[in-house]
């Protein structure tokens, strides 16, 4: 029964989230990106981690490619999702440079991945993340998301707490207008550290998780 509301909840606050980021405008979106893409490069947990995974931007999203273009100027190694359509698998696979984007393959969801037969290191066989950028449709300051249904970050936090020997710190990037005042979740709901957005302080939401 509490399954049932929660997802009955979660579905109604999808379609509200929805219609706020779409009455976005282009010039919006793209301010707070670049105030999110600022406050990222001065963070101490991007600052220190070494390996970090980020999420390519879809068009309701805060902006990454410039974060993308730091992590290399930074020397830090990038790793992009690569989604299994068919379940809720997801892996994290090496970026060679930040102009490789452009040349990947489109999914039909209309995101730029490696395709599926194409070998490329993944960060948990080679020694786990440091950093993992969150995408999500809505988030409250508790470290709540709500992501699009599918489960793949959830499922991919799990085995990195099962493949890791530390906990990779996680961090949402939200627009403004996608902080709730609650997240309704369940039982399969992965907690994020922080959730970065335009009005958020430096310290995490969440002390206990980020420790």
């Amino acid at each position: 029964m509490a399954a049932a509301v929660a997802r009955g909840a979660k579905r109604s606050l999808r379609a509200e989230l929805k219609q706020r980021l779409q009455a976005m405008s282009t010039e919006e979106r793209l301010r707070q990106s670049c105030l999110l893409t600022e406050k990222v490069i001065a963070h101490s947990q991007y600052q220190k981690s070494k390996r970090i995974s980020i999420f390519l931007s879809m068009q309701d999203e805060v902006e990454t490619e410039e974060i993308i273009k730091d992590i290399f100027r930074q020397g830090k190694t990038c790793f992009i999702p690569r989604y299994q359509f068919q379940s809720n698998h997801m892996d994290m696979v090496k970026l060679a440079s930040a102009a490789e984007i452009s040349s990947l393959p489109k999914t039909s969801w209309n995101i730029a991945q490696p395709g599926e037969d194409e070998v490329r290191e993944e960060a948990l066989s080679t020694g786990g993340l440091d950093l993992i950028f969150m995408p999500g449709l809505g988030f409250d300051r508790d470290g709540n998301r709500l992501g699009r249904g599918r489960g793949y970050y959830d499922a991919y936090l799990r085995r990195c707490l099962q493949q890791q020997e530390h906990r990779p710190y996680t961090m949402a990037l939200a627009f403004r207008e996608q902080v709730c005042l609650q997240v309704p979740v369940d039982e399969h709901d992965m907690k994020v550290d922080e959730v970065l957005y335009e009005d958020s302080s430096a310290s995490p939401v969440l002390a206990s998780a980020a420790e």
